[in-house]
């Protein structure tokens, strides 16, 4: 079975596990970040490294719900997986979280699936060849104006006074899941998506490589591209957007210092 295939399958049968889990009820608890977490998380997790690990067993794993082993550093290639990724709308009973299962081979991303079950929706891509919702080819937009484009983010970042030009009237919506994010801009639904937050490895892989397929463009708020499997796996923020879209962005936040 060809990874792709592999983590297609396995990201449809855990999306079938949480909703499972989560029509029977869920248990929420704090993790140390005090960010939320469900039993549904917990499960699907175990279920993903069961699966993917038995078929691969020579690939690293790093995954928000594991422990991270230092040993994944040594692997060539490795899964890079969020079980659940919008948790907080998963534990709410809203459609927007997603599985998001990656392959990273030196670095990079090679093979991506990220699957929204309440969505019927399967964003798949491989390195070199396109990037697919449902099968089906797809591509970022070609819009080259943020005036009244679709901006991903926090809205009230957006109209925060102290920015040095106020951005333009644009229609603001949010989505939890990280991932399902860049691949709406992937998709062409959205034009860019922006966070001036710290961001895990797990949100980003699967959807990196869909959005780059698609012809968009992710780079952090300075500019700098992404690579994976590092020693501390994050990223300090993000910007996710069409290519003629990216440089107008990045020309508004490029200024600003974020916390290490």
């Amino acid at each position: 079975m060809s990874d792709l295939d592999l983590i297609v399958e396995a990201a449809r049968t855990v999306g079938e596990t949480a909703l499972t889990l989560q029509s029977e009820g869920l248990r929420i608890w704090g993790k140390d970040n005090n960010t939320p977490v469900t039993n549904a998380d917990i499960e699907v997790d175990n279920l993903l490294k069961a699966m993917l690990l038995q078929a691969k067993p020579e690939y690293g794993w790093l995954s928000e719900e594991t422990a991270d082993d230092p040993s994944r550093l040594d692997r060539r290639r490795l899964f890079v997986v969020d079980p659940i990724d919008g948790t907080a709308a998963f534990m709410n009973y809203k459609p927007w979280w997603a599985v998001s299962i990656a392959v990273v081979e030196d670095g990079q991303p090679v093979t991506a699936v990220v699957h929204a079950p309440e969505l019927d929706e399967t964003f798949t891509a491989q390195a070199g060849k396109g990037a697919h919702l449902n099968g089906e080819p797809i591509h970022a937009s070609t819009t080259a104006e943020l005036l009244n484009s679709g901006m991903l983010g926090d809205a009230k970042m957006f109209a925060h006074p102290a920015w040095r030009t106020p951005w333009p009237p644009m229609r603001i919506e949010a989505r939890n899941s990280i991932a399902y994010r860049l691949c709406l801009v992937a998709d062409g639904r959205f034009d860019a998506a922006l966070a001036l937050s710290a961001k895990s490895e797990w949100d980003l892989a699967a959807a990196d490589l869909i959005q780059r397929e698609a012809g968009a463009l992710l780079t952090d708020h300075k500019g700098r591209t992404f690579s994976y499997n590092k020693p501390v796996p994050l990223m300090p923020s993000l910007i996710c957007a069409a290519p003629a879209m990216h440089p107008l962005i990045l020309d508004r936040v490029a200024h600003i210092d974020l916390p290490n």
